[in-house]
């Protein structure tokens, strides 16, 4: 069976992935997450990719951020992630979605039960007084929820970041670097060679 070009491209983002797992860096699932806003204003912030196959890459927030909110108005984003150790970079962009309720919840019982409590403190992108509301948030939270686990809130789950752009970045000499871009084009994924 032949495989497919998204499927390739999958096969080789979760190959930089690994080998970045494998070489000690810090956080090789960190990727810079781009949105823009209703005047198109663009936002990057770092965040962690929590899981990739064909179907796209999955991330978790909370859905009032300054990142939901711009997802809400334009559900749109463009991804890079940076593997130092290979000197390789992948930048993906396509349309973004909330997961569902399920995929969210799976995730949700994984998380350490501190990060839990903490994604019900936090308000996350608003402006705090000083670090003892945040404390404070904490405590109460943690005595709401103590005995019992921590359930999912209403204003946290996923987005996934459906692939329409793929494109593999390879450092080399001269400023020469191998460029290779998958599109999806009238339905059809290709593969093409960029200049540097």
């Amino acid at each position: 069976m032949v495989m497919s070009l998204l499927s390739e491209a999958i096969g080789r983002i979760e190959a930089l992935i690994e080998e970045a797992k494998n070489s000690q860096l810090r956080e090789p699932m960190a990727m810079s997450f781009s949105t823009t806003d209703l005047q198109g204003r663009p936002s990057v912030r770092t965040l962690l990719l929590k899981r990739v196959d064909e179907r796209g890459l999955v991330f978790f927030t909370n859905l009032n951020s300054n990142k939901g909110r711009h997802l809400q108005a334009n559900p749109y984003a463009a991804v890079c992630s940076y593997y130092q150790g290979a000197h390789q970079q992948v930048q993906v962009s396509g349309p973004v979605a909330q997961i569902t309720d399920e995929e969210a919840d799976t995730y949700w019982q994984t998380r350490p039960r501190a990060s839990q409590i903490g994604a019900w403190a936090s308000r996350q992108s608003e402006v705090m007084a000083d670090e003892q509301a945040l404390l404070d948030r904490i405590d109460q939270y943690e005595k709401e929820f103590s005995g019992r686990d921590v359930p999912r809130p209403p204003h946290w789950s996923g987005y996934r970041v459906t692939p329409e752009h793929i494109e593999f970045w390879s450092g080399h000499p001269d400023r020469l670097n191998q460029r290779e871009h998958y599109s999806l084009k009238d339905g059809q994924w290709v593969k093409e060679l960029l200049y540097p």
